[in-house]
């Protein structure tokens, strides 16, 4: 990751908060979140903006929590019209037709067991990874997989504030 600042990060520092709180807003869901990252603005370099999504990740509860993982999209069934999570899936795009079956049963038994959507940083992961994935967390208690989810939103959070502020 880069220290420097970059004409997005510039960009993004000097937009009126209503801007910026909407542009956080495709990036998390959590309005808790977005409202501490704007906060602490503006930002020397990617990294402290970095750095203050995950402080921001940590401090939410479990109700910011759910209201993150509503703004994601079950794995397999990306958003219309939402590139972030079509290019975030895109390892399920050629999935075989049973590959996707499968994620869509084991979606909805993750989703009946915790109660939100099965949430993986996909980027990068293969259909099987994520497949692979679901099957060894549904095993996991509330407690578990909450904190699994924590860090998997972090890893995404950080991939969409990147790609950002690097946009111009």
């Amino acid at each position: 990751m880069t220290t420097s600042s970059t004409p997005g990060l510039a960009r993004f520092n000097t937009l009126a908060a209503a801007e910026a709180t909407a542009a956080l807003h495709e990036v998390c869901a959590s309005a808790a979140w977005g409202d501490l990252v704007l906060a602490h603005r503006p930002y020397a370099g990617t990294e402290a903006l970095l750095s203050a999504s995950d402080a921001a990740l940590a401090e939410l509860s479990a109700e910011d929590l759910a209201e993150a993982m509503a703004g994601h999209p079950p794995i397999g069934r990306p958003a219309p019209g939402d590139p972030a999570s079509a290019r975030e899936q895109r390892g399920m795009a050629g999935a075989s037709e049973g590959l996707k079956a499968q994620m869509l049963e084991l979606n909805l038994a993750y989703q009946e067991r915790f109660g939100h959507v099965f949430l993986i940083c996909a980027t990068g992961a293969t259909g099987e990874q994520m497949r692979d994935a679901v099957k060894a967390r549904i095993g996991n208690s509330p407690e578990q997989e909450r904190e699994i989810v924590r860090t998997e939103l972090g890893k995404i959070n950080r991939i969409r504030l990147t790609r950002l502020v690097q946009d111009s």
